[in-house]
């Protein structure tokens, strides 16, 4: 019945050219029909990109036309319409209680920007998020949402397929609802005609099913089947939100080729052609991932990879004024979370300014009693008291109290997170003692911590707001569990009988033992908040969950000797790390305050540390407001002991490959400690900018090894200085072929005082030959 015009290939571009068709011309109509009714409901003007309102206008001549496809310009109204409804409110829970927080609103630009480390993350995602709260955001290339399909200035090469990756809660879904919004409203990207945002949990649903694109097509968005030919457009978009939530079977190495809308099959191989580009190979694609799942999707199959990093330090604090509307609430609000850098960091991720705002605009506006949190456990603690309180002034009716409620949600959050899930579904609700047939009363009794969704055919999908807040949960049970039924869940012991005691010390450092045995730390949150929740200022806070109260003073004193002990002995850093912020939890600071006193005086190259103090070195510069721009080893080194001052590297590779530029001048490398300097560099190669190892002995193969670092393409160094290393032309071959292969970023290299000959002069002419290379200075 209808026929969207072809084009070249896909394009962002305005569309100038006058159509021929009717079919065009009808098109054109249902766009200025669509903007013209949004502009009549909306306060705010809109902006077509495609042509201004009076050529949209139709002629005389064509109105016959216009009658004749009445209901296919209907059809187009009513489904940009229907996206505008369903992506202008943020929380449709609270929306449909009759409290819409709108999009337009409150919206904050976030940080996002192009191209990825080259590796896949499988990390606790609060770590990546650490990690990148040291980088600074000027090292990448920022793009705008609505700009996603938009090449930047240099790249000529038309942008099909976009990859966009983040944590949870850093606001991928919210993006891509911008996106659509902005699009529905007539605000941008009027060139795309129509966008077909799908979620993977959605998609799930039909993994069994098998359906042509247009069947499929017409479940999620019954109102377009006037509209049943999609072949050769090139101004369609399809949105596929939450790669990580894929339960479908994804093989892209399949000889399953689909090139016709009208042949059925599964939903899997439907997607895959479609983003192989078999199936519409002029539609626009747009998926979005956590980082761990992005590897799901071959490279080869994508255009533009994407992160988002969330909240800069500006756009946090643009968020709480957006949010906010009492600005010197929102000072007083902006001052407490500057204060606590770990809650500042977490920060980065909106959710969690979502829920600080949350929290303190109630404690605040209402000067109401008690401390302001200032850890992650107070704050979540705070947050799921408000929530149940809401309950109560929306008097819902009290089909359960709130301890069995919060204990059963706990149990099912615990349960879920020991299995790595984040979706449930009712046999789950079942087996922690939850009536399926009340699943929404526990939804609406804490609508902002538990969510429930339907999917296709009315079919219940539940899952948390968000990753912290079932860890959180998922803590609480644990520690309920022991307070209030003396068992030790960690153990799977049964109650203890003959009045014996479940000791909590126990437990906690069973939950040490475990959190440190994940190879991915998805336990860190979890344990941070186990022992958090032990602290009395808890015990006051959750009285009224607690049936029987416990001193815990002397078994947390036990906990911290325990977790020092670890520190102490653990070689991974992202574990110590963890470990402080552990300590942190529990009021601790002993360790880390000793060394800020070293490091405020600039005396620590004048005390012999202990491994767990050097560990605390490590947490100290990885979590200081202060960006890691330039390392000097000689601030932390202590006379010429070879030795010693390997030690003290090692120790302090964590920080090193986080700097921008690394000075190593004259510190005695040896050859295990250029294997351990260049392993860490290898591992974020796109950070460092500036590296200085001149007067150390490294010899041919530590260069090799560096080498192999600068030809990564993910590496951006500038200046390289090994002046006096011991190279000879081995080294420089090494060193001048990783130059041919990633040639576009060193400006400055330095190799004087080397035994290289003109074999490695002859290589380095034909590398300043290239026309990609961008070196400046030689010596």
């Amino acid at each position: 019945m209808y026929q969207m015009w072809a084009g070249s290939g896909p394009s962002l571009c305005c569309c100038q050219g006058q159509y021929e068709s009717c079919s065009q011309q009808v098109v054109q109509y249902m766009i200025y029909r669509s903007v013209q009714q949004e502009k009549s409901d909306s306060p705010e003007p809109s902006c077509v990109s495609m042509k201004s309102d009076r050529s949209m206008e139709p002629s005389g001549d064509t109105c016959s036309h216009y009658s004749h496809d009445f209901n296919l310009a209907e059809a187009f109204n009513t489904f940009r319409s229907n996206l505008r409804k369903k992506f202008q409110c943020l929380f449709e829970e609270t929306a449909k209680q009759g409290n819409p927080t709108l999009l337009n609103e409150i919206h904050t630009e976030l940080y996002i920007s192009e191209g990825e480390s080259g590796e896949i993350s499988n990390e606790h995602e609060v770590r990546q998020i650490e990690a990148q709260s040291r980088r600074a955001t000027t090292e990448d290339t920022p793009i705008k949402c609505n700009d996603i399909f938009k090449p930047l200035p240099g790249q000529d090469k038309p942008i099909r397929t976009v990859l966009t990756k983040g944590v949870a809660g850093i606001g991928k879904t919210v993006s891509v609802q911008k996106f659509i919004l902005d699009w529905a409203e007539g605000k941008e990207n009027q060139d795309v005609q129509l966008i077909f945002p799908l979620s993977f949990r959605e998609l799930n649903l039909m993994k069994d099913k098998k359906r042509t694109l247009s069947d499929l097509l017409h479940v999620f968005f019954p109102e377009i089947k006037e509209m049943d030919s999609f072949s050769d457009a090139h101004n369609v978009l399809f949105i596929f939100d939450g790669l990580d939530e894929c339960r479908l079977s994804l093989d892209f190495e399949s000889n399953v080729r689909l090139c016709d809308v009208t042949e059925s099959a599964s939903v899997d191989v439907l997607l895959m052609n479609l983003i192989k580009g078999n199936l519409l190979p002029s539609a626009l694609v747009w998926i979005t991932s956590r980082p761990a799942a992005a590897d799901l999707i071959p490279s080869e199959c994508v255009h533009r990879v994407t992160e988002i990093r969330g909240f800069s330090d500006p756009q946090k604090e643009e968020y709480f004024r957006k949010r906010i509307t009492d600005q010197s609430l929102a000072d007083r609000i902006i001052s407490p979370l500057k204060s606590s850098r770990s809650l500042h960091i977490m920060c980065h991720i909106p959710v969690f300014c979502w829920i600080s705002a949350t929290v303190l605009e109630k404690m605040l506006s209402e000067a109401e009693n008690g401390e302001i949190p200032r850890t992650l456990t107070q704050m979540y603690t705070h947050f799921l008291i408000l929530q149940t309180n809401i309950k109560h002034e929306k008097h819902y009716e009290k089909k359960v109290k709130d301890e069995d409620m919060i204990f059963k949600l706990g149990k099912l959050a615990f349960q879920q997170l020991v299995k790595g899930n984040r979706i449930f579904y009712e046999e789950d609700l079942r087996e922690c003692g939850i009536d399926v047939t009340e699943a929404s009363v526990y939804s609406g009794l804490c609508t902002q911590i538990f969510r429930e969704e339907f999917g296709l055919y009315q079919e219940k999908v539940f899952c948390f707001v968000h990753l912290s807040i079932q860890e959180h949960l998922a803590a609480l049970y644990v520690h309920l569990s022991f307070s209030n039924n003396n068992i030790n869940v960690l153990n799977k012991r049964k109650k203890p009988t003959h009045g014996d005691q479940v000791s909590l010390s126990e437990l906690h450092q069973r939950a040490v033992d475990e959190a440190l045995q994940s190879k991915n730390g998805h336990l860190d949150l979890f344990l941070r908040f186990l022992l958090g929740l032990s602290l009395e200022s808890h015990q006051i806070l959750l009285q009224g969950l607690m049936t029987q109260t416990r001193s815990c003073f002397d078994s947390n004193e036990k906990t911290v000797e325990y977790i020092k002990k670890k520190i102490k002995a653990t070689r991974s850093p992202e574990k110590s790390i963890n470990l402080f912020h552990c300590l942190n939890e529990l009021d601790d600071h002993s360790l880390v305050e000793e060394i800020q006193q070293y490091l405020e005086k600039e005396t620590i190259n004048k005390v012999k540390l202990s491994s767990s103090q050097w560990s605390a070195v490590v947490f100290v510069l990885l979590t200081s407001e202060k960006k890691l721009d330039t390392f000097y080893i000689h601030k932390f080194i202590r006379g010429k002991n070879k030795a010693e001052n390997m030690k003290v590297l090692k120790k302090l590779l964590p920080v090193i490959k986080e700097a921008r530029s690394v000075q190593l001048w004259r510190c005695d490398i040896t050859d295990e400690g250029g294997a351990a300097l260049t392993s860490a560099l290898r591992s974020n190669p796109s950070h460092l900018r500036e590296l200085d190892l001149s007067g150390n002995k490294l010899g041919d193969s530590t260069v090799k090894l560096l080498s192999a670092v600068l030809e990564n393409h993910h590496c951006k160094l500038e200046r390289l200085k090994l002046h006096q290393c011991d190279i000879t032309d081995e080294g420089g071959a090494a060193l001048t072929s990783a130059l041919r292969s990633n040639p576009s970023h060193l400006r400055e290299l330095d190799l004087s005082g080397n035994k290289l000959g003109d074999s490695t002069m002859k290589l380095l002419s034909a590398v300043l030959e290239n026309h990609h290379c961008k070196l400046e200075r030689l010596k």
